[in-house]
């Protein structure tokens, strides 16, 4: 599919910056512009001396902006041909959200209670609004578990798709967005594994009973039940910094759990 050139309508939509305004700024004022939803991936990009003109900035702030937004993913520069968009708002929004919090440094501590207050949302949610195409996927993800407690890295895997699936079953497109940018932030902090069989037999029990109660529909009790789990996980990252649950999708072979 052709390139969509809509610099007209990006430079329209752009006003005119302070001339000391930092990179940062150059790049947050075009990451609000992209992610707004008015244009799509592929879209062309005016060039940095338009851009520059039109936010009244030096070129060099515009460069530097876009090669930050190359590096989160949002922009892909093609030599010779210019610079395109990447993706939709939805994609982008995590990877925006990715640097804002990462430039807020924000604590392992905060994070993993912010990822427990998403996580007990979504079981509430899913509750109330999982279908049954839902709940076979929950259903099928809570077996490959219990088939897989002496196999920690198919395990985690298992483990990890059922957390995908209980937040897709929330219909909540900005929970999920946020639970992977708070998953993939933890991952950078740290990496925490499951050692042994024990600890999965007790994740899988933890999990038994999330899906018990949404299959009832008790979204209370989904809730209830997804804060114990969490509180486990926590605890466990508290007082092992060597072990624990599953921070974030684990990558292949990985031995990681939620």
């Amino acid at each position: 599919m052709p390139a969509s050139d809509r610099s007209a309508e990006i430079t329209a939509s752009l006003g005119s910056l302070p001339g000391t305004t930092p990179v940062s700024e150059v790049a947050r004022l075009l990451l609000d512009l992209f992610t707004g939803g008015s244009f799509e991936p592929g879209t062309r990009l005016p060039a940095e001396r338009q851009l520059a003109t039109t936010l009244g900035v030096g070129r060099s702030a515009v460069r530097e902006a876009l090669a930050a937004l190359e590096i989160l993913g949002i922009v892909h520069v093609r030599p010779g041909s210019g610079t395109y968009l990447r993706g939709t708002a939805s994609t982008l929004l995590p990877r925006t959200l990715r640097w804002g919090l990462l430039i807020g440094e924000k604590s392992t501590a905060e994070l993993l209670e912010l990822r427990s207050g998403l996580e007990t949302q979504v079981a509430e949610l899913a509750a109330n609004r999982a279908g049954e195409e839902d709940l076979a996927e929950l259903r099928g993800s809570l077996d490959r578990m219990r088939e897989r407690t002496g196999d920690l890295a198919a395990f985690a895997r298992a483990d990890h798709d059922f957390h995908d699936h209980l937040a897709a079953a929330s219909k909540n497109e900005t929970i999920v967005d946020l639970l992977h940018v708070v998953r993939s932030l933890l991952q950078v902090y740290a990496d925490r594994a499951v050692h042994d069989e024990a600890s999965a037999l007790l994740a899988l029990s933890e999990h038994e009973s999330v899906l018990a109660a949404i299959t009832a529909q008790d979204g209370g009790a989904a809730a209830a039940a997804m804060a114990v789990h969490m509180a486990t996980a926590n605890r466990r990252l508290a007082e092992d910094p060597g072990a624990g649950d599953h921070l974030d999708s684990p990558p292949p072979g990985a031995t990681m759990t939620p």
